[in-house]
């Protein structure tokens, strides 16, 4: 998609912008108290008067899959459960996922998907079988099943992501589910539907045709994979109005073969190539790291390995684009976030860990990435949405928090269906050892209403930013702001503490004619055991008079 200048007229008409500044500052290490050194000095350019791409909303996905307490109490609890709930749906964790206006979901897996039979979760749940679930353990009631999950999705106002199932299934069966679940006419099936409590057929835009198939999905060589999607494609069909995108198992990390085949073999039948790449602090997957316990070093290692998603969507891009340079199918970053070692004394199969205000920049770092390259990524799924991985939200029974990372897709919401505005950022290294990373990441949004909003992420433990930005094509009236802080470099919010982060007002700026100068702090070293950390990120309202 080409970025053609936005021409502004020459009147006095005056158009309100907000800014979203997020600036996440963990702890320096000062010589002595009271001394702040010299901050990092970094110029930004935000190219107001150019207009790019529209951000998909669906960037800003979420990802559930039937994996240790996600499903069972983290979304389902039942109709008869002491917790308070609609149809079975906890009202707590549904109220809270409502504020991120979530807009696509993504289900039943995950690996959990090439083994899952949608038959199981139809029909009166005391009727349901039981099944193991052979990915992830323990066994699967299949009370959640199809009706409960659009359920959800209705309630959340998220359109469905349904992944099929080709490890363990067949075409016939992906053909009859998608027909069960959006056919008006008077089949079978669609009558099947009828009895089961559903008389409205629903939408369902977007169905994968299996998942990992390099891996857990049945360990498929791309060439077989690639005319095992087409075969499993063809029998995909739109009933009644439903139009589904076609979604095919695209790549992880840097597995270009893998997308060189799928391309140039299968092209013109999909509408989305998925690709999955997690943040470990580490490169082993046997020794990955600790969520909560971790020093400057794990952090610049986690910072760095995130970064590297641009990296795998640029080059991953660039061989979509010799197949498909009109860019029609869609890259599907439909699994990302961190992935570390299980919390001591928890079951390792959960995949349940804390999130801190590392989790936190993560987030930040890669929805910016995801931002930037809106030409081409369509879709982000977050892995996972509660109790599972990089969550939002964490439930112990009754309880329920809302982690850093909740906060960053809170604020960054703004995004959402805005277009693209290129920003030019100048910023120092951030430095660890003989490692460096940028210690500043940026992007921009002009949404429906002309609202401009800039996001800003520091990278770097040990410095203050001052950035001067400027605004090409636009006049800087006021400017308001809100950052998210904490007190610690892994800070968290827990079931005792659960508002330890939580966004405040943000007032670290200057304004002089068309000059803004953004004042990203740290905190002070309070004594030699003791640091204390500041993640920042900030929304500003700006005026702009042309």
């Amino acid at each position: 998609m080409h970025n053609p200048h936005m021409v502004l007229k020459s009147t006095s008409v005056s158009l309100l912008f907000v800014f979203a500044i997020s600036g996440l500052l963990m702890p320096g290490i000062d010589q002595a108290v009271g001394q702040d050194r010299e901050p990092n000095k970094a110029t930004l350019v935000v190219r107001s008067d150019q207009a790019g791409p529209v951000i998909n909303k669906n960037i800003y996905g979420q990802f559930a899959e039937h994996l240790g307490r996600l499903i069972y109490e983290g979304l389902w609890v039942g109709e008869d459960s002491p917790i308070p709930n609609t149809r079975g749906l906890r009202n707590d964790v549904v109220a809270a996922l409502e504020e991120l206006h979530v807009p696509v979901l993504r289900w039943p897996g995950g690996c959990f998907a090439d083994e899952y039979h949608w038959r199981d979760g139809i029909g009166p749940r005391d009727k349901r079988p039981k099944r193991p679930n052979a990915s992830w353990g323990g066994v699967d009631t299949n009370a959640f099943g199809t009706h409960e999950f659009l359920d959800l999705c209705e309630m959340l106002g998220a359109e469905a992501y349904i992944n099929g199932n080709v490890g363990s299934g067949t075409p016939q069966e992906m053909m009859e589910w998608i027909e069960y679940m959006t056919s008006d006419s008077d089949s079978t099936l669609a009558q099947l539907r009828r009895q089961n409590g559903r008389d409205k057929p629903w939408k369902v835009p977007y169905f994968a045709v299996g998942n990992e198939s390099w891996g857990c999905g049945g360990e498929m060589r791309p060439e077989y994979y690639a005319d095992e999607y087409r075969r499993y494609a063809t029998f995909i069909k739109n009933y009644s109005g439903n139009h589904v995108q076609k979604l095919a198992v695209g790549s992880h990390d840097d597995y270009y073969e893998w997308t060189e085949v799928l391309m140039s073999q299968a092209a013109r039948y999909m509408n989305g190539l998925s690709l999955h790449y997690y943040t470990l602090p580490t490169s082993d997957w046997s020794r990955k790291g600790s969520a909560i316990q971790f020093g400057d070093k794990e952090w610049h290692a986690t910072l760095a390995r995130t970064l590297r998603m641009e990296e795998f969507i640029v080059k991953h891009s660039a061989i979509m684009d010799k197949y498909d340079p009109q860019k029609r199918v869609g890259l599907m970053v439909d699994e990302w976030g961190t992935w570390y070692d299980g919390e001591p004394g928890r079951d390792m199969g959960a995949l349940y860990q804390q999130n801190t205000l590392r989790d936190a920049v993560v987030a930040g770092i890669n929805l910016n990435i995801f931002n930037r390259h809106a030409d081409r990524v369509q879709m982000a799924n977050i892995a996972q949405m509660v109790n599972v991985l990089q969550a939002m939200i964490l439930t112990d029974k009754e309880k329920m928090i809302l982690t850093p990372t909740y906060y960053v897709f809170k604020m960054y919401k703004v995004h959402q269906g805005a277009t693209l505005i290129p920003v030019d950022l100048t910023a120092p290294e951030y430095k660890v050892d003989q490692a460096s990373a940028p210690a500043l990441s940026a992007s921009a949004s002009r949404d429906k209403e002309g609202r401009l909003h800039l996001s800003i992420v520091n990278l770097d433990p040990n410095s203050s930013a001052e950035i001067s930005t400027t605004f090409s094509g636009a006049t800087i009236k006021s400017v308001t702001g809100e950052v998210l802080t904490a007190s610690r470099m892994n800070a968290m919010n827990t079931f005792e503490n659960p508002n330890t982060i939580k966004p405040t007002s943000f007032s670290g700026y200057k304004l002089q004619g068309s000059q803004l100068t953004l004042r990203l702090r740290r905190f002070l070293r309070r004594r030699i055991d003791e640091r204390e950390s500041e993640a920042l990120r900030a929304q500003f309202a700006v005026s702009n008079q042309t």
